[in-house]
């Protein structure tokens, strides 16, 4: 599997601390030699504060060595600089414990207003400099605690003219998906997508944002219940969007030109997706447009559905997605749903060119035994979500509405271009016989 795993494409676009997890999702899985991977962790680990963590892996891969003298300084400097950083902020911090100040924080609705109402308490405009290098300093010691706490009250402070306003941003971000937060996770993201989307930067700098955020919003998607919905909706257009002046486009953009391996997580939350017809037209036009920078089992699933109507193929590599999903961080918790889903494809695929489906075959198309897959069709028809009817008897599928054959789809659309040329042509001569004058002035 370890050909079909993104993280070291990933990691180039994740904060050390959030790749953290996904490294420890693979050592769980197997894929790689453990002792390399603990190798990568330490090395990872090493970039940040988090020294006895550090120290642990070192003990695991050299149990007979002790630990790195390095190590052993480095952990020293951090608790003296925290020592140090906790005795500079200490003024601002207390200023908060004052009732006044409290009443103050509350009522304030202008950045600017509030930093000077706060001045007679004794606050200074470098105070929200130290308090950014303290947050800063606890999160790369792995405190996502005391880093949130502190990076929300700078964000009373920061403006978007600050220099901190779009790091204090990400690291509010950061901290609440190393949390768990994910609801107040998903509210950040969307903030800091609006901040990223209004800005008038250049433009590559603006590219390189979304390309972060998205690999960020990663995390969230595949675990906040509506996360899958929206990273459909950041890059596909319904029919609503389509009317208005959407930035779906920005996105796509970003995926096409620095990450089109992104389409693997699309294509999971498309399949999934309740919406999946309204959104698989767009879905295949961007995958084959981008299948010579990306392709895996689960685009190509897709292409063996919608492209090829090769159902046997398509059969093939559901196999393949299933093992692909198993060993990936982010689209583990979504296998069960993917799987569903999947085989609810290639049904609904396979019924719009057939009136009468065997059972047997059915089976195979859909990896299930015969009784599971009688017993799968059962559900869908009880639930209301299939047209269709089992005859037991003949071990078929019979489906309640009858398949428009070819030669009738292009009789319907001919008749529809007619009638369409007609009302051009109605409407060219009513123009042509508009005095110009009086049709300038109209306008």
């Amino acid at each position: 599997m370890a050909e079909h795993d993104l993280t070291p494409i990933l990691g180039q676009y994740l904060d050390p601390h959030l790749l953290i997890p996904s490294l420890e999702f693979l050592s769980d899985k197997k894929i790689y030699d453990e002792i390399d991977m603990l190798k990568s962790k330490l090395h990872l680990i090493s970039k940040t504060n988090m020294i006895d963590y550090a120290i642990d892996i070192h003990k695991v891969i050299y149990p007979d060595q002790d630990a790195p003298t390095d190590l052993i300084q480095k952990r020293n400097n951090v608790f003296k600089k925290l020592e140090r950083l906790d005795r500079a902020n200490q003024p601002f911090l207390n200023m908060f414990s004052e009732p006044e100040v409290h009443e103050k924080l509350e009522k304030s609705r202008d950045t600017r207003d509030l930093i000077e109402s706060l001045r007679v308490h004794g606050f200074k405009s470098e105070m929200l400099d130290h308090l950014y290098e303290l947050a800063k300093f606890q999160y790369e010691c792995g405190k996502y605690d005391k880093a949130l706490e502190y990076l929300s009250i700078l964000r009373l402070f920061t403006s978007q003219s600050d220099k901190h306003y779009l790091a204090v941003f990400w690291g509010i971000l950061a901290c609440h998906i190393l949390m768990s937060n994910w609801e107040n996770a998903l509210e950040d993201f969307n903030l800091l997508k609006n901040h990223i989307d209004g800005s008038p930067t250049n433009s590559l700098v603006t590219l390189q944002q979304r390309t972060w955020l998205i690999h960020w919003g990663l995390l969230i998607f595949f675990n906040h219940p509506q996360g899958r919905d929206q990273l459909t909706e950041m890059f596909l257009e319904t029919n609503f969007a389509k009317k208005q002046n959407s930035k779906q486009m920005y996105y796509t953009h970003a995926l096409q030109t620095l990450c089109p391996h992104i389409l693997r997580y699309l294509t999971v939350s498309v399949i999934v997706s309740k919406q999946r017809r309204q959104y698989m037209k767009d879905l295949v036009r961007i995958i084959q447009s981008e299948s010579h920078a990306y392709r895996d089992s689960i685009t190509e699933f897709v292409e063996c559905l919608c492209v090829n109507f090769d159902f046997d193929a398509a059969q093939g590599k559901l196999r393949e997605c299933e093992e692909v999903l198993n060993n990936d961080f982010f689209l583990v918790t979504s296998l069960g749903d993917f799987i569903e889903n999947a085989r609810l494809f290639i049904f609904e695929t396979f019924c719009q060119i057939h009136e009468c489906i065997s059972i047997t075959k059915l089976s195979e198309k859909l990896n299930l035994s015969e009784q599971d897959a009688e017993r799968w069709i059962v559900d869908l028809i009880r639930n209301a979500r299939l047209d269709a009817k089992i005859d037991s008897k003949h071990g078929h599928v019979v489906m309640g509405t009858q398949a428009v054959s070819p030669y009738q789809q292009l009789i319907e659309k001919t008749k529809a271009m007619y009638v369409r040329s007609q009302v051009l042509t109605m409407n060219l001569n009513r123009r042509s016989t508009v005095d110009p004058e009086k049709a300038r002035n109209d306008f």
